[in-house]
Parts: structure tokens; C-alpha cells; sequence
């Protein structure tokens, strides 16, 4: 018997997969504790129309962070540190100053976890920073490191 698989069952299948199993495994384990259900026409077609809706949804979110990426390019952050004597820094610039600054001064929102930041900031200039807004979109973020007056 065929039956589209609702969730993940282990050495079977992935959740949205058709697969061949026995009429007894799929009426007394897959259909009783709702892990799938029988791959009839209905079921296909449902099948059919979620995985349509699924690529549009992916394929907005992935044209949505090229626009956000394009914006934050575009873009520039200042950030004020504290220095001390000798040109050194008491503290530095974090993820998640950055995601504030740029919520501030480009009112754009974007998550701290997605600055991608080796290490904080503790010098002066302009430094440019990674963004990972999608796994196939990454922009490019300038920020200015100033001296706080």
C-alpha cells in the first residue's frame, strides 16, 4: 500500500514523502498513530497543492532578504565607543549593537543572530560586517566606528 507520510518515521521516510509498505504496517502503525495517511487521489492532490504553496512561501522569503540585503548595502551604521589613552577601547561593538544601530538609524529590523561577527569590534574605522539573512543571502554591512565625544 502507498502512503504519503505526515511526519518523519525513522528507516521509512521523510514527512511529504510517498512510500510502499505492507497493508498491515500501514493500517496498524503509519495510519492508527496518524504518521501518514493512504495515497489516494484526494491525498495527492492535497500533497500537490502544500508543496506549491510551500516553494512560493520559500521563494518570497528568499526575494524578501535580497531586498533587505540590497537596503543594508546600500546603508551605513555609526557606532560611538569609549576610548581611553594610547588609543585604546573600554568595550567594543557587539551583534547586538549592531542589530539595535541599525534598527535606529536605517529602521530596518534585523535579527543579532544574523550578524555574523567573528569577533566584537574594538578599534576604530569603518569595518564591514556579514549578514546572513537567508542561507542563500548574505549582505554586507558598513559600520563606522567613531570615538564617543
Amino acid at each position: 500500500m502507498k502512503v504519503i507520510l505526515t511526519e518523519d518515521v525513522k528507516s521509512l521516510g521523510k514527512k511529504g514523502e510517498i512510500v510502499n509498505v505492507s497493508d498491515g504496517y500501514a493500517r496498524n502503525f503509519i495510519l492508527k498513530k496518524n504518521k501518514g495517511v493512504e495515497a489516494n487521489g484526494k491525498n495527492l492532490n492535497d500533497l500537490k497543492l502544500k508543496k506549491a504553496n510551500d516553494d512560493k512561501i520559500a521563494q518570497q522569503q528568499y526575494e524578501d532578504a535580497q531586498e533587505l540585503g540590497r537596503k543594508i548595502e546600500a546603508g551605513k551604521i555609526e557606532v560611538a565607543i569609549k576610548m581611553g589613552e594610547g588609543g585604546r577601547a573600554f568595550g567594543s561593538v557587539s551583534s547586538k549593537e549592531i542589530a539595535e544601530e541599525v534598527k535606529k538609524q536605517m529602521d530596518l529590523t534585523i535579527d543579532k543572530k544574523k550578524v555574523q561577527l567573528k569577533e566584537a569590534i574594538r578599534t576604530l574605522g569603518t569595518h564591514t560586517v556579514p549578514v546572513k539573512l537567508h542561507p542563500k543571502v548574505t549582505a554586507e554591512l558598513k559600520v563606522v566606528v567613531k570615538e564617543e565625544a
